[in-house]
């Protein structure tokens, strides 16, 4: 069924009002003609961690499996964000961006999912093979923006939930997701540009807020928007990767700098990063996000503790 026009809704595909997010051709074709790549390293080891237990009360466990995936635990169920487990990110499993560690908790060793977070379709954050794997295995909700139904589907996912951005849902009694506004855009084939909402999950427990916020773009006012409705967060997961020349990768994703300001921006406690360190996207070094954040932590007067680097494994509680 096709959504209702809306400020963000055409009839026909999403866009950011106000805004552009994609790239033209003629964009693409000067990046990838004037690509200065820093190299990456072919492979990093990482150290195991356990997962921590269940919090109590309201809390929330954030463990970052790797790039934009991370594990929430709570007491009423496990989420997953954005799950990504296969090798490569690309149309086809031979070809494309090749991770360069392993993921922090690997699928055999996820707990129960019970719900799936996805959101948008760039196969950096929809990997069809995991989504399968997830829907066969564990058979959990997938709750993602409009227009995801039938990519979900085929994928094996049997409980859907689309939303819109600002709406909300309860999949548990003490649990509440609400899908908020990015500035980004969508497409996993030629002549499938933005024709799928993306967005970010705001997610309330009886005690905890927790804010994934997605792929982005910069926008003060939308960031400052979001901590006004739904609440500073108790915990924000900000990317701060991928984001490499600025000329052609502004629009649709922060650097280090404006990660920081986006945790200002909405008032989060405390924020950790994601979108960095898994696969080579963009042209910076793996290790030129880390670095650029602590310049950015410190130019703002923040200390790690404000805004932290997890290694892949690696958990935070709220």
């Amino acid at each position: 069924m096709t959504p209702p026009v809306t400020d963000h809704f055409n009839g026909k595909t999403f866009f950011n009002p106000g805004q552009r997010a994609n790239a033209g051709l003629l964009d693409v074709l000067r990046w990838q003609f004037n690509r200065q790549l820093t190299p990456w390293p072919r492979w990093v080891e990482i150290t195991p961690h356990a997962l921590p237990p269940v919090p109590p009360d309201g809390g929330v466990a954030a463990t970052w499996v790797n790039h934009s995936t991370f594990l929430l635990q709570t007491a009423q169920g496990n989420l997953l964000t954005d799950p990504v487990f296969s090798d490569r990110i690309s149309p086809v499993s031979w070809a494309g961006p090749r991770r360069v560690h392993a993921p922090g908790v690997t699928f055999n060793s996820l707990p129960r999912i019970d719900a799936v977070l996805l959101s948008h379709d760039h196969y950096d954050h929809c990997d069809l093979p995991s989504l399968r794997r997830l829907a066969h295995g564990h058979q959990p909700l997938f709750i993602a923006p409009l227009g995801h139904r039938t990519l979900l589907a085929a994928a094996g996912a049997k409980r859907i939930i689309e939303l819109d951005w600002w709406q909300t849902y309860q999949p548990w009694p003490d649990l509440t997701v609400t899908l908020t506004p990015t500035q980004h855009w969508s497409r996993r084939s030629i002549g499938g540009t933005n024709r799928r909402l993306w967005g970010g999950f705001y997610l309330h427990t009886a005690a905890r807020r927790v804010w994934f916020l997605g792929d982005s773009g910069y926008d003060e006012a939308l960031f400052r928007e979001i901590g006004r409705r739904c609440g500073a967060p108790d915990l924000a997961i900000i990317p701060i990767g991928a984001y490499e020349p600025r000329w052609f990768m502004q629009p649709a994703h922060m650097n280090p700098e404006e990660a920081v300001r986006a945790h200002q921006d909405s008032g989060s406690r405390q924020s950790v990063a994601m979108h960095w360190g898994a696969f080579q996207l963009t042209d910076e070094g793996r290790e030129d996000p880390v670095k650029a954040l602590e310049q950015a932590r410190i130019a703002a007067g923040l200390t790690e503790g404000n805004f932290r680097i997890l290694a892949p494994g690696e958990s935070i509680v709220v």
